[in-house]
């Protein structure tokens, strides 16, 4: 399977996020970049997930429809196409990082998918709807990793 490079002007792999992205700073989605969608790509799925949330993984950011020839969005927007799902707060769109004060640094796991294929998901998906929805349809995917403590 083919890789996809995703990247952040406001973030290095396993680095720190910047407070602006948190819930207690300004709460703006970060800018972000990828390689090209390998052809036959038909959509691109963006999502944001924390796998140390209390209570299980908590879905921050889901984007769907994304058209395959997008190559990134800038801060505070959607990619070209895209089309933004609740995430597990019942938010539309972007919820950023509030992990419990004096838990050691979360990790956010930006992913993008390239797919064979438009995914079918439930009304209010979670991280493990998305992964089951994706998982007979990936084209190539790739994932930055995020870090933020409070």
């Amino acid at each position: 399977m083919a890789g996809i490079d995703i990247r952040s002007e406001a973030f290095s792999d396993h680095t720190l996020m910047p407070e602006r992205l948190a819930q207690t700073g300004d709460n703006v989605s970060p800018a972000l970049e990828w390689s090209h969608a390998p052809d036959g790509t038909t959509e691109l799925v963006l999502m944001c997930e924390d796998p140390d949330a209390p209570g299980g993984t908590f879905l921050h950011w889901l984007v769907t429809r994304i058209d395959p020839r997008a190559s990134g969005c800038e801060e505070g927007m959607l990619p070209v196409g895209g089309v933004a799902w609740p995430n597990t707060a019942g938010v539309v769109g972007w919820s950023g990082p509030k992990p419990p004060a004096g838990d050691p640094p979360h990790r956010y796991f930006f992913r993008v998918f390239a797919l064979s294929d438009y995914i079918d998901l439930p009304e209010t998906p979670g991280a493990e709807d998305v992964h089951a929805a994706v998982a007979d349809r990936e084209l190539a995917s790739g994932t930055l990793v995020g870090l933020f403590g409070r």
